[in-house]
């Protein structure tokens, strides 16, 4: 009997739970409506450009952040280059934004969202816990700031 799990039966997996986090909830850990995509169609970009909590970073800066994750995480694992970067720039710099800049923020998320499953495609072995790990981490990185931004839609929309 074979201790390791084929890599099919991970990348299904994998996929399942990226289409909840994002797409479509399938009951995993999301409530119906809730993925990433869904939650983002209901937001207007004068609520994108609200912080967090009256003093955090605004809802624009949070699903910039998760692209620019999705982003960096991808191109590391095809070039193996694994380089510093500036974490804190997003945070910084993105705060309101216009109808137009929210859509495109919006679209730079759908397209490294896009471009991490097409890698998951083109995976055809994981040879170690960083790669799975790192694959793990696009879902619980994307899962955190998808609460984020849900609590807070919570208080603009009350």
């Amino acid at each position: 009997m074979s201790t390791q799990i084929q890599v099919e039966h991970f990348r299904k997996a994998l996929y399942d739970l990226l289409d909840e986090t994002f797409d479509n909830v399938h009951g995993f850990f999301l409530d119906p409506g809730t993925s990433m995509f869904e939650t983002l169609a209901t937001i207007s970009a004068d609520e994108a450009s609200v912080p967090v909590g009256g003093k955090c970073a605004t809802l624009a800066a949070q699903v910039k952040h998760v692209a620019f994750y999705l982003d960096v995480l991808e191109q590391s694992v095809r070039t193996q280059k694994f380089e510093r970067q500036d974490w804190g720039k997003i945070w910084r710099e993105t705060s309101a934004v216009t109808p137009e800049e929210w859509a495109a923020i919006k679209l730079a998320l759908r397209e490294n969202y896009n471009r991490l499953k097409a890698l998951i495609n083109d995976t055809a072995e994981w040879p170690s816990e960083r790669e799975i790990g790192g694959a793990m981490a696009a879902i619980v990185h994307t899962a955190y700031h998808l609460g984020e931004i849900r609590q807070a839609l919570c208080c603009l929309k009350t």
